[in-house]
């Protein structure tokens, strides 16, 4: 109301719509708003301050400013419904400034004030995040899984490249790491991979935390996933429970999210392949 009372108190003093925007800093679309509004309630800029009383000042204020059934502008109501995607480039560590072009991208066109205003109070963002620490359990008790892209490797038969998948295990008490490479992820595969793993490591864990995959998880689900029925099978077979991680929430199995970026680097640096093998490695790292 302060504010309003400025914008309308130095228009009536005489002063230009531009000298009022620049003397309260209010938007220079917004000054004409309340200057109509003014006018239209029956404010004369030939008349003295007396006739700007509070009741009519509330008058401008409430017909100037634009109806919010939902007590939040459309610009808002923009963002909320892109709350999903907001939240996943947040997690990515996109910055707003590269979040605001993108929005603009997709016809979304808010200004940066409100997306900041949105983010900070709808997201979250610029809080500091409490640090939980997390136990790591007992020895053989729980390994981590993520399936993702290591590059790409020659393809013999056809002369050109094929993109190359890893299944990587991680102990989550010792660290220690085993990789078994792919170029398919179907279900057969995956076990395959599974298997190679077991073996690897002497032993089955008990608890096992897959990334959302496929030939895994037939619908993934914060509380209750569906795990593809074979593999549920299989997991009963080799006597390990299946705990998959929600989506798009890596902190729910950083101990293998830590190591894929430098497998990712190191798997095929300075090496060549002729036919592929899937014969898995291992890698130790920071055991205990």
């Amino acid at each position: 109301m302060i504010e309003v009372k400025e914008i309308v108190r130095l228009w009536l003093d005489g002063r230009s719509q531009r000298e009022v925007s620049e003397l309260t800093m209010a938007d220079p679309k917004t000054v004409p708003r309340y200057v109509e509004t003014a006018r239209a309630c029956g404010l004369d800029r030939d008349g003295d301050l007396a006739q700007l009383t509070d009741e009519l000042l509330a008058a401008v204020v409430s017909g100037a400013r634009p109806q919010r059934p939902h007590g939040r502008g459309a610009s808002w109501q923009a963002l909320a419904g892109q709350q999903e995607q907001l939240e996943e480039w947040i997690d990515k560590g996109l910055t707003l400034t590269k979040i605001h072009t993108m929005l603009g991208r997709r016809g979304i066109v808010v200004s940066y004030r409100t997306l900041h205003r949105y983010a900070i109070n709808q997201l979250g963002f610029g809080r500091r995040r409490t640090t939980v620490r997390v136990i790591d359990g007992e020895p053989g008790s729980e390994i981590q899984v993520d399936l993702g892209r290591l590059g790409l490797i020659p393809d013999p038969a056809t002369g050109t490249k094929r993109a190359l998948h890893g299944l990587i295990f991680t102990a989550v008490y010792s660290r220690y790491m085993f990789v078994y490479p792919t170029q398919r992820q179907t279900l057969d595969e995956v076990i395959a991979g599974f298997d190679a793993a077991w073996a690897f490591f002497e032993g089955v864990f008990a608890v096992v935390i897959p990334d959302n995959m496929k030939a895994i998880v037939d619908r993934a689900d914060a509380i209750e996933p569906r795990i593809n029925d074979a593999f549920r099978e299989y997991a009963q077979a080799r006597g390990f429970v299946i705990d998959p991680t929600r989506v798009r929430k890596p902190c729910d199995k950083l101990r293998v999210e830590d190591v894929f970026p430098t497998c990712a680097r190191t798997s095929l640096l300075e090496r060549t392949f002729g036919i592929l093998t899937t014969a898995g490695h291992g890698r130790r790292r920071g055991a205990g």
